[in-house]
């Protein structure tokens, strides 16, 4: 018997087809809805996989914007984090942030963009390419073409436009940005192993071997080292120390054996200090951590001595040897802003100072939350109440532990003073004024080394304060004092600073610098003009001490016979020495002061207008706060020819005289520093400008 036509399994699938039930029953449109749930999970699935592509995509671009350029920096300046005294969790936060904020920002924003559709999410993350390759463009034709703001922003922008352009119509370049996806983990990566930032966060052992006693006496030893000080600053008429301008420097010649012949080893502190620590030339570009260094002062004394040390820039002193400093730790918030401020630079479209050191301001006491609660000196002229305020914290915590102990101890601070940035006058009271300020050109390079010798004025006043408190304390006769600093600064005209144009220019402002070591019971001064390096430093200080180092230095002990030479080394690079030549520098020829500086003026004829920045902080002065408007800047008409004299009054009396100059980048033709704060009285002061012509004509400026 066989199946009728149309009564089979094919004709029984045609008829559920057309009644809308299966052979067994089960509907047919269940199984529909099967196959359009799943196609709705693909579909979703390729929108995340679309989505995952796009985070990619932007991964790659800000790791070459951001992450690349910024570990790039922190890597090379483990002083950035030494300085703001960051533990390993506070770098590695900040890593954290520079690799994955940036990049998880801009992906939540394509996110939400996807809210307002597919052609708005398309636009808007064309729109984040378009922006990320115009700002790597930026980076680019800043270091490769001489084009700068305003005609680098165009064709930055223009490189931006091809790029989304060749992104929208080729597959090419999505997926080789996909592929450099993995960028900022190699960045990362080498930030922490191959930097020399990376012993800072990932430390490799805790110090070295402590030196051993040669003797019963260890005196307790005292060392301040300060930085950026050229000797040739604290020179007066005669060779000698300035005393009328440096007094307490000059006590401390007179009491102590002046090395007028000491020269540091290196301009950048990272390199000159471990040499001084360690007695050894600088040989490799390491961090001046303790896990490069592990021979060093610290460990060679750590034995014997308590050691309280308040460094700035370095971490030499491992904590196995060393008490917890005093001053606290900065903070994320802290290292954030820094490199935010860093990262600000790097896209600018003009040329800007992108240096981590920029950010090296020591904290005044009262920032850091220290109270020294000491007494206040008897010299009134001395400002202790300002002094008390704005004092560098270091310098208090290190004031507060120079006290008598039954263990020998060794006191040790490096200060940065009077290093940059300048904000102090030589009475201790702070003044503002912006960051972008040049040091170099006609006009500026004197302002440079007229902020500088203000600051070194404040510091001859710690110094003073130091040697106060030693003697209050009974230490000054019982000590070894070693007062230093780690490099100079050049104000020479054409090359200014210490790098190595600086260095073969002017040599006698970068290496030379103040040397002055009392040794215990000295009661009068003396001058050794041997040929001192800096790497005698240590063994020095351990022969004073009766400690014999456990390895050995390049530098010689002052018990030891001179150098029979002359002949200076000084390292720009690690283990690249380059000879210098000179003899104790000679103190410059004074300035004599402008004839108009400290007289009395007043109504004058009319000679235009001057816009002035820093105005309103002439409106309400407050002295007792330790703040005081010590600097103004701005510019004049163009007219006004280039070298014509400005003077600068403050309530009647003129405090200054400086040359107006071509606009620098920020647009200001003069700048000037009222360092004398007794011009200033509390409340509104009032400020005058005066063109000053031949014969010393006054013309008033009005100031807006």
């Amino acid at each position: 018997m066989t199946d009728r036509p149309g009564a089979g399994p094919d004709a029984a699938t045609e008829a559920s087809a057309r009644d809308g039930s299966a052979a067994d029953g089960a509907p047919v449109a269940g199984r529909r809805d099967r196959w359009r749930r799943w196609g709705d999970r693909w579909r979703g699935w390729g929108d995340w996989r679309a989505e995952a592509g796009r985070l990619l995509e932007v991964t790659a671009l800000v790791g070459l914007v951001i992450t690349q350029p910024l570990l790039d920096i922190l890597g090379r300046s483990p002083d950035f984090f030494l300085f703001h005294r960051a533990d390993r969790g506070e770098i590695l936060l900040l890593v954290a942030l520079v690799a994955v904020l940036p990049t998880a920002a801009i992906g939540l924003l394509g996110l939400l963009s996807g809210a307002a559709g597919r052609l708005a999410r398309a636009a808007t993350h064309s729109l984040t390419l378009g922006l990320l390759v115009a700002a790597l463009a930026v980076q680019v034709g800043r270091h490769t073409t001489p084009l700068r703001g305003v005609p680098l922003l165009l064709v930055a922008g223009a490189v931006g436009a091809v790029g989304v352009v060749a992104y929208r119509r080729w597959r090419f370049p999505g997926r080789a940005l996909r592929l450099a996806a993995v960028g900022p983990l190699i960045f990362v990566g080498l930030f922490l192993f191959a930097s020399p930032t990376g012993p800072v966060v990932l430390p490799r052992g805790d110090g070295g071997s402590a030196g051993t006693a040669t003797g019963d006496r260890h005196p307790p030893v005292v060392m301040l080292i300060l930085d950026e000080l050229p000797l040739v600053s604290l020179l007066g008429p005669g060779g000698g120390v300035d005393a009328t301008r440096f007094p307490h420097f000059a006590e401390l010649a007179a009491g102590s054996t002046w090395y007028r012949n000491a020269t540091g080893v290196s301009g950048w502190t990272p390199y000159a200090l471990p040499a001084m620590l360690t007695g050894r030339y600088p040989a490799e570009p390491f961090a001046p951590h303790f896990s490069h260094y592990p021979d060093n002062l610290f460990t060679a004394f750590g034995g014997l001595y308590d050691i309280r040390a308040e460094e700035s820039i370095t971490r030499l002193c491992p904590p196995s040897r060393c008490e917890r400093p005093v001053t606290p730790q900065q903070g994320i918030g802290v290292l954030a802003r820094e490199t935010g401020r860093l990262l600000r630079q790097l896209t600018a479209p003009q040329d800007s100072r992108i240096d981590p050191e920029d950010s090296y301001r020591e904290r005044t006491a009262e920032e850091a939350g220290i109270d020294a609660a000491e007494p206040v000196p008897d010299d009134p002229k001395f400002r202790w109440d300002s002094l008390n305020v704005n004092q560098p914290a270091r310098f208090t915590s290190f004031l507060n532990g120079l006290t008598p102990s039954g263990r020998p101890t060794l006191h040790f601070l490096h200060l940065l003073m009077p290093h940059t940035p300048w904000a102090y006058l030589p009475s201790g009271a702070r003044y503002e004024a912006p960051e972008d300020f040049p040091y170099e050109g006609d006009g500026w390079v004197d302002l440079a080394r007229a902020r500088h010798l203000a600051q070194l004025g404040y510091t001859d006043r710690l110094i003073g304060e130091t040697m106060r408190t030693l003697r209050a304390n009974g230490l000054w006769d019982r000590a070894l004092v070693v007062v230093t600093a780690d490099h100079g600064v050049s104000f020479t005209k054409g090359a200014q600073g210490r790098g190595e144009d600086a260095i073969r220019a002017a040599a006698d402002e970068v290496a030379w610098v103040p040397l002055f070591v009392k040794t215990p019971g000295q009661r009068t001064g003396q001058v050794d003009d041997r040929n001192w390096e800096h790497v005698d430093l240590l063994p020095t200080i351990a022969d004073e001490a009766a400690i014999r180092l456990p390895w050995r230095v390049d530098g010689r002990s002052a018990r030891q016979a001179p150098r029979t030479g002359q002949g200076k080394v000084f390292y720009d690079r690690p283990s690249q020495p380059m000879p210098i030549t000179g003899a104790v520098p000679a103190a410059p020829a004074p300035a004599a002061p402008h004839p108009l500086v400290g007289t009395t003026v007043g109504a004058a004829p009319a000679g235009g207008t001057a816009r002035v920045g820093g105005l309103d902080a002439f409106r309400a002065v407050d002295p007792d706060e330790g703040l005081l408007p010590g600097m103004i800047w701005g510019t004049v008409p163009d007219r006004v020819a280039d070298g014509t004299e400005l003077a600068v009054a403050v309530n009647g009396t003129v405090a200054a005289v400086v040359p107006v100059v071509a606009p620098d980048p920020g647009g200001r033709r003069f700048a000037a520093l009222l360092a004398d704060d007794r011009l200033f009285h509390a409340g509104t002061n009032r400020l005058d400008l005066y063109l000053v012509g031949a014969g010393g004509q006054l013309r008033h400026l009005t100031i807006s």
